[in-house]
């Protein structure tokens, strides 16, 4: 059983900077493909970014290629997103994940089986 707990949200200026951080409080994450979904009010949950276990290489949604960067500690069980360059659209509760996603389903949220609590963040002047 994996616990995730995100941190790192909060409001920021249009253009800002924040990091998010999410650690495995139970178990581990080495095995898991780890990455990060967001929910705007009233749109659907979306893939933002997530990497496989075997590859150090990320993938992103193209709305945030460029802006935002994942990263991961395995010795501690640990994921990171730095996000640069926020938009008001970037607006939303961010959800840590792991699960058994591979390359075809790295995008999609039933390939997940562990979801933090979320952690919001609000983009406005």
């Amino acid at each position: 059983q994996v616990q995730l707990v995100e941190s790192g949200g909060g409001l920021v200026q249009p253009g800002g900077s924040l990091r998010l951080s999410c650690v495995a409080s139970k178990g581990t994450l080495s095995a898991f493909s780890v990455g990060w979904f967001r929910q705007a009010p009233g749109r659907e949950r979306e893939f933002v970014t997530a990497m496989r276990p075997s590859n150090s290489n990320p993938y992103y949604a193209d709305s945030v290629k460029g802006r935002f960067s994942l990263s991961r500690d395995r010795a501690n069980s640990a994921l990171y997103l730095q996000m640069n360059s926020l938009k008001a659209e970037d607006s939303a509760v961010y959800y840590c994940v792991a699960g058994r996603a591979i390359t075809s389903t790295i995008a999609s949220a039933s390939a997940y089986s562990y979801w933090g609590q979320g952690t919001q963040v609000t983009v406005s002047s």
